[in-house]
């Protein structure tokens, strides 16, 4: 990264002080707007907002550790044709991961976007936000979890702990980002590294004028963080193979879905239109439920819950990021994220696959090999 420059903190606020950060952005001419989690109201979850107003930047809060859904999909709303103008948007490194993959299937465009990257210490699901703060005032909450998880501690505040897709996200550095925000190992009391990514990152923070800074501590924080949750990550993945490792497991582990499909509407890279499990190709005559019960003695209602979860494996397990937005928006609290990250941990490693790594990677099931599964190929001959 060529250049990173520093913003000062003044009277111990981080998030007036990246505030002022988005004005200076939005305040540059070859910006229209900036997209960032902003509380709307006195209470409640920060939620994207596309800002044209530097005034309105009163309320934004990207330091907040809330993550009501993953922006990619409005993201790609935002960037699917042509508004005449380009715009910046703060993202978590899981978001733009996502973003990424929209990007190669065609659902989004990087050509008018400036994506600023913002290390992730991680976020609390919604219902836990909401514990977090209590009756503390938002911007309060936000400085009290930069200060108690400014490293690579993630202990529980108040009886409450981040979401389990973020202590086990081995990417809490942002990667394909035009400008970087570093807050890994930073003095938010003093001031905030920013380091440019790309070339138009580069000329847009130098045309800010900000000071420069050198980075310390950063790769350190970032490391240990990195090895806390590569640990938590694996303990998952045993544990969650454990609790599915056979079709009775999974249907006891899926058991309280009420195909809602919420999992599926949360997922940023799940972009169908129209999905089959919507349509009438699921909506089964009266006398073949009878048919199906009488067959077995009962029959579980809703039928096809399996069968849907199945399906949304196969679909999306090669490009799932571990958000854990489908398990943030189950409403009986279905460890949903613990599976696919399971599943996709497999069909990744198979493919030497990593979602949102590079634009110059296909995704695998687009592209065909001739030389690939070798082994598996000899073993059948």
């Amino acid at each position: 990264m060529a250049t990173t420059v520093k913003i000062q903190v003044e009277n111990n606020n981080p998030v007036v002080a990246i505030q002022g950060f988005l004005r200076g952005l939005l305040e540059d001419e070859s910006l229209g707007g900036v997209v960032v989690p902003v509380h709307l109201f006195d209470k409640g979850l920060p939620m994207p907002t596309l800002v044209t107003d530097p005034d309105q930047l009163s309320g934004a809060d990207p330091l907040a550790p809330a993550f009501p859904l993953n922006s990619a999909k409005l993201l790609s709303r935002l960037t699917r044709g042509q508004s005449g103008e380009r715009i910046a948007v703060v993202m978590r490194p899981c978001e733009i991961r996502a973003f990424v993959e929209l990007v190669k299937l065609n659902q989004g465009s990087l050509d008018d976007v400036i994506i600023v990257g913002m290390d992730c210490m991680g976020a609390y699901d919604n219902t836990g936000y909401t514990t977090f703060v209590g009756d503390r005032e938002s911007f309060e909450a936000t400085l009290a979890f930069q200060g108690q998880h400014g490293g690579a501690n993630e202990t529980a505040v108040n009886g409450v702990d981040i979401a389990p897709a973020c202590k086990s996200c081995e990417f809490p550095a942002p990667t394909n980002a035009d400008i970087v925000i570093g807050i890994a190992g930073a003095d938010l009391h003093d001031a905030i590294p920013v380091m440019a990514d790309s070339a138009r990152g580069e000329a847009l923070l130098n045309s800010l004028g900000l000071p420069n800074m050198e980075t310390t501590g950063r790769d350190a924080v970032l490391e240990s963080l990195i090895k806390v949750r590569t640990k938590n990550r694996d303990a998952m993945i045993e544990a969650t193979k454990a609790a599915t490792g056979t079709l009775t497991d999974l249907s006891e582990y899926l058991s309280s879905c009420v195909n809602c499909y919420n999992c599926r509407v949360a997922c940023p890279v799940c972009y169908c239109k129209e999905c089959v499990f919507n349509t009438d190709v699921f909506e089964h005559k009266p006398w073949q439920y009878m048919g199906w019960a009488k067959r077995k003695g009962s029959l579980k209602l809703p039928t096809d819950t399996i069968f849907y979860h199945l399906t949304r494996m196969a679909h999306m397990s090669m490009a799932c990021v571990g958000c854990g937005q489908c398990s943030n928006a189950c409403p009986n609290g279905i460890p949903v994220m613990e599976l696919f990250r399971t599943v996709a941990a497999r069909t990744q490693k198979s493919f030497d696959y990593e979602p949102g790594r590079s634009l110059e990677e296909s995704p695998p099931l687009s592209v065909f090999k001739e030389d690939e599964f070798q082994d598996t190929v000899s073993h059948m001959a």
